[in-house]
């Protein structure tokens, strides 16, 4: 893991005629990103801070071409935080706003990380991207399909780099399985299963609506979401758990491991999909969206499960989460530890014996958001977009698979897409393809 690390490091300041020791500590960058050209820096920006935004900033910030320069957030404690975390990182103050789009006016920026609530994610895009900058963007992309949708041709029209936050596809131990799955050793696959049991999740207790904390601009976190009162449970992390703002965990770790499996499947839409699910482990907490879901996407040839669970940690092949291709020879298991080959036996003259070569369990090497960022960064530097590990349209695919599973959760229908027409034939389910907006906010338009 070191090693690969090192010579990462290495081979990205090679350019710059730096050196880089072992290990580097955070005053060790700040003297190395001393010693780089402006003109051969990025100068980064983030909306939307607290979360993941901030995580995704850190990891670009271990590159030491990369400057964050602005910050945009509604929550001015927020704000305060970050600031001080990147003064503490680089030594710089970045400039901060309340209002990303007065952020956006700022020439200096190059690139932009969004991470905002799934709601904001569409406006924030587009909006950076007419501005000239490039883009990394959390998933899932969208809120909607039609976002999705909308958010591809505003890259395509603009012509920046945009980085989906799906990392996983970074992962080394992800490239290793999907080229095992795409060798054909596991025979032929008839099923797929993907799932998050997600022990950790507890009741989001009820409280009654509030006034917002002060130096948080309510108003602006709503953005396109329906008008309503200020209530802690929808605010920062929990917003994941209300239609109004995000999916529920169909979305957030779905998005992760259906990128993966339709990934080494090599396809992009189901012909139909259905599925059944509630809040059975909660049902009287203030969440909405259901804490134990089944879906089940039917593609040519094979079958996709998708399976959440808040409250358990016991998941498929002992796992919490994870990615299993089912084939006829042989089981191939893997998740953020790691993956395995469980081979499926025979009788060979009285003798069982492995249809395949066992697999033991394989740990990953290096950190994979550090290679996404990297990847972002080679990106732009070297205008070439196929250094990109996660580009916009690659993280649709995932996220509208994702949508979809929530639209025939919505419907209690078994529903059936048309891929020729980007619609299902079913009208209900073809109405929650839409987007909603609200509060004279304007659905983009490209």
């Amino acid at each position: 893991m070191n090693s690969r690390r090192k010579f990462l490091q290495t081979s990205l300041l090679a350019g710059a005629g730096l050196s880089i020791p072992s290990f580097v500590e955070a005053e060790t960058l700040k003297k190395l990103a001393d010693k780089i050209a402006p003109s051969d820096k990025i100068n980064f920006a983030v909306i939307g801070c607290k979360g993941m935004g901030w995580s995704d900033m850190a990891a670009h910030l271990k590159i030491p071409n990369v400057n964050c320069i602005a910050l945009a957030d509604i929550d001015e404690g927020v704000l305060d935080q970050r600031s001080a975390d990147v003064e503490n990182l680089r030594g710089n103050k970045p400039e901060v706003y309340n209002d990303y789009r007065k952020m956006l006016e700022n020439k200096d920026i190059d690139a932009v990380i969004i991470g905002t609530p799934d709601h904001w994610h569409c406006l924030n895009l587009v909006d950076s991207l007419s501005a000239g900058k490039h883009a990394y963007v959390e998933k899932p992309i969208a809120n909607t399909i039609e976002e999705c949708n909308i958010m591809v041709a505003a890259q395509r029209k603009y012509g920046k780099m945009v980085q989906v936050g799906q990392w996983q596809r970074s992962g080394s131990q992800y490239d290793q399985a999907i080229a095992y799955v795409k060798s054909g050793k596991l025979g032929q696959i008839r099923l797929v299963k993907t799932w998050a049991y997600q022990g950790w999740m507890k009741p989001v207790p009820v409280v009654p609506d509030g006034t917002p904390p002060q130096g948080v601009d309510y108003d602006m976190w709503l953005g396109p979401a329906p008008k309503r009162p200020f209530n802690n449970n929808r605010f920062h992390f929990n917003f994941r758990w209300f239609w109004d703002y995000a999916g529920g965990l169909m979305t957030d770790w779905g998005v992760h491991e259906i990128d993966i499996a339709l990934h080494a499947m090599g396809v992009k839409a189901p012909k139909s999909v259905m599925a059944s699910g509630g809040k059975f482990a909660y049902p009287d907490d203030a969440s909405e969206t259901p804490d134990t879901l089944q879906t089940v996407y039917e593609y040519d040839g094979f079958n996709m499960l998708w399976e959440h669970a808040t409250g358990i940690d016991g998941g498929n092949y002992g796992a919490s989460e994870g990615i299993a291709f089912i084939g006829n020879n042989a089981t191939l298991v893997v998740n953020r530890g790691g993956w395995k080959v469980i081979p499926e036996t025979e009788n060979v003259e009285g003798e069982r014996r492995n249809k395949v070569e066992e697999v033991p369990h394989t740990r990953p090497e290096g950190n994979a958001l550090e290679l996404h960022a990297k990847g972002f960064v080679d990106a732009i530097m070297s205008n070439d977009a196929s250094k990109l590990t996660c580009e916009i349209g690659t993280g649709s695919i995932a996220a509208i698979n994702a949508q979809m599973g929530n639209i025939a959760y919505k419907t209690g229908k078994k529903i059936y897409w048309e891929e020729d027409k980007g619609k299902f034939t079913d009208s209900e389910a073809n109405k929650l393809i839409k987007a909603d907006y609200h509060n004279g906010w304007k659905l983009p338009k490209i």
